[in-house]
């Protein structure tokens, strides 16, 4: 049987992004971004190869988005589809793995939907949409949560009263699972290892990050909770602050509760720290220049990820390594070094010069000579949608 292709969709409230994975290739057969949906901008690009195409679709909506893409993804695939997976934020304690999408699959995300407001209507349009325009293609839901569905009771439950986990759901949830698992099979085969029987800390890290520990294939813990603004610092993300936080800004500014959840996820994290940018290479320029900000949001960046990974140390019974990953786990040299240096108690050193050399895409190890194993590993959360979506084709 021919290799065969997958049409992996991650719809937002007003984009989609996609990628054409050939389950014999590395690279993406066609890859892209439909952007300012809704809006008189909104715009398809996609790249296949070294070409690069754009077309202008004034006002269109997810449907009309894919329907311009659907020729184009066909052209790709040599008529040739497959299947299509679809990123979705949430599953809730629904979903543990994949799922067929059909009428009760979509009811469950339909469901789940107010705990991720933001992200389960917009990935449920791109569902609803590719369903009409493709009625003959498999399609499949691929959670950020389900990867975390093995995390035993006493690390997902909240100190809370029982009612509003039994009735409401309130419990850690975790998210980026698509990203952890990719990744953590990925180190197990660099190193020789069944990942069956590895055991991995976990950072990755982007403008929303997190930590996980993955042992023997299973997520045991991981720093995001009911919603992804729990845990580390991030780009624009608070992560972990007192929870009577929202109650201290409520009675001494008068600050509404929408208010304070606006700040806490977009004006937060590396931006709030250092009142410049949420972005980390804007933010290591500054502090090679004497930024003060940038140095300090730097600083509680990398103690607060180094405090994180020690705690989920704590679901481990033994170490096989640590991985980096996400756009700042692959290319920052000075957060791996500033992080790993926080953590001398797990033994853990980095070789400088392997440190610096895995950037841009490169993997390797980068621990020093009889030290634990520290990796870089590229994240690639579309081929294990893709990935995932094929094992429930066969």
């Amino acid at each position: 049987m021919s290799a065969r292709n997958i049409l992996v969709i991650n719809c937002g409230s007003s984009s989609i992004k996609f990628a054409l994975v050939n389950e014999a290739q590395e690279t993406f057969m066609l890859s892209g971004l439909a952007e300012r949906l809704g809006s008189p901008e909104a715009v398809l690009h996609w790249q296949q190869g070294e070409q690069k195409d754009s077309l202008v679709l004034p006002g269109a909506d997810h449907r009309l988005a894919l329907s311009h893409l659907l020729p184009v993804v066909q052209q790709a695939a040599a008529g040739e589809l497959h299947g299509i997976g679809h990123r979705v934020v949430h599953g809730g304690e629904h979903f543990s793995g994949a799922s067929r999408l059909d009428a009760t699959s979509l009811q469950a995300i339909r469901q789940v939907a107010p705990l991720a407001p933001l992200h389960n209507p917009a990935n449920l349009q791109g569902i609803e949409a590719a369903m009409k325009l493709f009625p003959e293609l498999v399609q499949v839901a691929v959670f950020d949560t389900a990867f975390h569905q093995s995390l035993p009771e006493h690390a997902y439950r909240y100190a809370v009263p029982q009612a509003l986990y039994a009735e409401h759901g309130v419990r850690r949830y975790g998210f980026h699972g698509t990203s952890h698992h990719y990744v953590s099979r990925q180190a197990a085969q660099m190193s020789d290892l069944a990942y069956d029987a590895s055991s991995w800390l976990v950072a990755h890290l982007g403008n929303g990050s997190s930590t996980c520990a993955v042992e023997n294939g299973h997520s045991r813990d991981t720093s995001m909770g009911l919603t992804p603004l729990e845990g580390l610092v991030m780009g624009t993300r608070s992560g972990d602050v007192d929870p009577n936080l929202h109650g201290h800004l409520a009675r001494t500014l008068g600050w509404s509760l929408e208010r304070i959840d606006s700040m806490l996820n977009k004006d937060s994290g590396l931006l709030g720290l250092s009142g410049l940018s949420n972005d980390m290479r804007t933010l290591e320029q500054a502090r090679e220049q004497g930024h003060a900000g940038a140095t300090l949001a730097i600083e509680v960046f990398c103690y607060r990820l180094a405090k994180s990974l020690a705690a989920m140390s704590c679901a481990l019974r033994r170490l096989d390594g640590l991985i980096f990953t996400g756009g700042i786990g692959e290319n920052s040299a000075l957060i791996r070094s500033k992080t790993v240096n926080h953590l001398s108690l797990l033994g853990l050193q980095l070789d400088a010069q392997a440190n610096v050399r895995c950037v841009r895409g490169v993997a390797g190890a980068i621990h020093a000579d009889g030290h634990p194993r520290v990796l870089v590993v590229p994240t690639n959360e579309e081929r294990q949608i893709a990935l995932d979506t094929l094992a429930l084709l066969d």
